[in-house]
């Protein structure tokens, strides 16, 4: 089919240096020591070579930067520093040292996790600005935990003791040591890729051997025995530093931690995933797409798009989050389980990871339309505009709130992703081949493709305006492809380069202007959207009010709300998860006919009876609703 639209570019000639991001398919070559099996079809642009602009992306990003900022180092690794031995502070640092609380008190097993997200986050923060102090900050992390491998001298690196593995062997009761060591690894493996830390690599090198040692003589009744015990992604972990050392016994481990209970079942095309953990689920096969790109298992692939293919169809919510209470359930009960516990972020985070390995390998327009559904849905509302905290979950019944960690008694899960979250968003709007460059999402950024010595600038202010404008800058004329993700929800686009209308092939979900750019060439890209209502599959009088992707939601105020609301009280167990929302009971259930709503501004309208309805990720500090009794 052919669509006109409007588009403005610019391109410029780069000319930093290539530099490191994630491990995805055809990332950090130099790096590299495992060549892969599998040829990706596109690689994403490297993270340092997006930059975002003035907008709201941006605007979370840095209050994300201001948070890391303020995380002490010596706090941080005082567990560590505890566990090991080593000088933590004037006797121990009993009185010196203010101890951080919630999941990374002293006492808490999972103490540390934390830490290895910072080590990714700081690193991807520094490759998606260019800040030094990222980078400096990363290395004190790394430096600290260097301390802490030399002092115990077997290559182990934690902030508990090694008799939580221990136990975990044993079958005995511990919460999820390898999840935390698999947050250190593959800080530490990131470090090494952006922040181009080489002591990072030799402490995850000898950590890895620490692994190797403590699990190779295991037999098999042990390893089904241990891997019980949620163990994150410490699989995909240990097959990124086989990729990165050519070491054969990472795989080795690697393949240790594959899950029969979990993986078999998908081998056989079974999607009856009960009401298992969500999130322990998603990293398990991201692991065997990394065992695909690596080792070119096709069953390995053939599972995960299975996977994937369940999940958009059976068990995701229309803001791209999933689970309830961290649990999948029955697709027929769906509208039993929209409740103040729905879409735990570190799903949404895995998700998305996993979205991007597929699309590397097969660029489907479909997986960037999730891209961009988890991401401004679900990721971008994630952190409070006022104090940058985030929430664990993202509650869809309506008169809930959202729930906000606290700066130092918190430390959630959700906490160490969202550092990660909101420091990466510009690694998913551009991917590249030879010879096109593809625009999946519509965020004000500067893209520099190296390639090519050119740049193209989205100055676009999407949702706010039904315009897509980019510029192009180049140093000399460059025959390339642009492909401009053409969405469901875009009606009647119509292109303008500079200044001339233009008929563009939409081919496979994609605009594609294919043409030879010059410095100053402007695109422009207009467009109609529309709302609509989408129900639940199991209730059709329920449903949730989108314009174009962007789920709204109707303000309904803080009637009710009891202090600390909206925050999360550290002093009690786990508050996130029994969080009592006090509803009011006029507000447990709140009608519309989506045909009343009236536009009274952008991005803003009014339902007869006064509620305001604005995208759901700017909705904050107040009730809302999210999920409409449809009249």
């Amino acid at each position: 089919m052919k669509k006109s639209l409007t588009v403005s570019c610019v391109m410029a000639l780069s000319v930093s240096a290539v530099s490191a991001q994630s491990l995805y398919p055809g990332m950090f070559a130099d790096k590299i020591k495992v060549e892969a099996k599998t040829k990706s079809s596109v690689t994403p642009l490297p993270l340092r070579d997006v930059r975002l602009l003035e907008g709201r992306f941006k605007d979370n990003m840095e209050r994300d930067a201001r948070w890391m900022s303020r995380i002490d180092v010596n706090r941080l690794l005082h567990s560590f520093y505890t566990n090991a031995g080593v000088h933590a502070g004037k006797e121990g640092g009993y009185m010196t040292v203010k101890k951080y609380g919630g999941w990374e008190s002293l006492d808490c097993e999972l103490r540390g996790h934390t830490t290895g997200h910072l080590l990714s986050a700081t690193a991807l923060m520094f490759a998606a600005t260019g800040d030094d102090k990222f980078k400096l900050k990363g290395d004190s992390i790394v430096n600290g935990l260097k301390r802490v491998q030399d002092t115990f001298g077997n290559g182990y690196v934690s902030a508990f003791p090694e008799e939580l593995i221990n136990r975990n062997i044993k079958g005995q009761s511990v919460w999820a040591p390898w999840y935390t060591l698999h947050k250190i690894l593959a800080g530490l493996i990131d470090q090494y890729l952006y922040a181009d830390n080489g002591t990072a690599l030799d402490i995850a090198v000898k950590f890895g051997d620490w692994i190797y040692n403590k699990l190779s003589q295991l037999d098999e009744e042990t390893r089904k025995l241990m891997i019980r015990n949620e163990f994150g992604g410490i699989n995909d972990a240990l097959y990124s530093l086989y990729a990165v050392t050519g070491n054969d016994r990472y795989r080795k481990m690697a393949e240790f931690f594959y899950h029969n209970d979990v993986i078999d079942p998908l081998k056989q095309k079974d999607g009856n995933m009960g009401t298992k953990h969500t999130n322990t689920f998603i990293p398990k096969t991201i692991a065997e797409i990394r065992r695909y790109e690596l080792l070119g298992d096709e069953e390995s692939l053939n599972l995960t798009r299975f996977f994937w293919d369940e999940m958009m169809a059976n068990h995701t919510f229309p803001t791209g989050s999933l689970s309830d209470k961290e649990h999948y359930f029955a697709p027929e009960d769906f509208s039993k389980h929209i409740t103040g516990y729905t879409g735990e972020t570190c799903c949404t985070y895995n998700m998305l990871k996993l979205a991007r390995h597929l699309y590397c390998l097969s660029p489907d327009a479909a997986i960037a339309d999730y891209m961009e559904t988890a991401t401004y849905n679900h990721i971008l509302g994630q952190q409070d505009p006022e104090s940058g905290m985030v929430c664990y979950f993202l509650p869809l019944a309506s008169g809930t709130h959202r729930v906000y960690s606290t700066p130092e008694n918190s430390f959630w899960c959700c906490v160490g992703s969202g550092f990660e979250n909101h420091a990466k968003y510009a690694e998913n709007i551009y991917f590249k081949d030879e010879n096109s460059l593809y625009v999946n999402l519509f965020i004000a950024s500067k893209a520099d493709w190296k390639e090519k010595s050119m740049s193209l600038i989205q100055t676009s202010t999407f949702p706010q305006d039904n315009v897509l404008s980019m510029r192009v800058s180049a140093d000399k004329p460059v025959k390339a492809s642009l492909k401009l993700r053409n969405p469901g929800w875009m009606k009647n686009g119509r292109g303008i380069i500079n200044g001339k209308s233009v008929k563009a092939e939409s081919k496979n979900g994609y605009f594609i202007l294919d043409r030879k750019w010059r410095d100053g060439d402007r695109i422009e890209v207009t467009f109609d959207t529309e709302l609509s209502v989408e129900t639940a599959p199991d209730n059709k009088s329920i449903g949730i009010v989108k314009y174009g992707p962007i789920v709204l939601a109707g303000r309904l105020g803080t009637e009710g709300m009891q202090s600390p609301a909206p925050f999360s009280d550290p002093s009690k167990y786990n508050d996130y998860y029994t969080y009592d929302f006090h509803i009011p009971s006029s507000l447990k259930e709140v009608a519309l006919n989506p045909s009343e709503l009236k536009r009274t501004g952008d991005l803003k309208w009014e339902t007869p009876s006064g509620i305001k309805v604005e995208p759901f990720f700017e909705v904050h500090r107040e009730r809302y609703v999210v999920y409409w009794k449809i009249k």
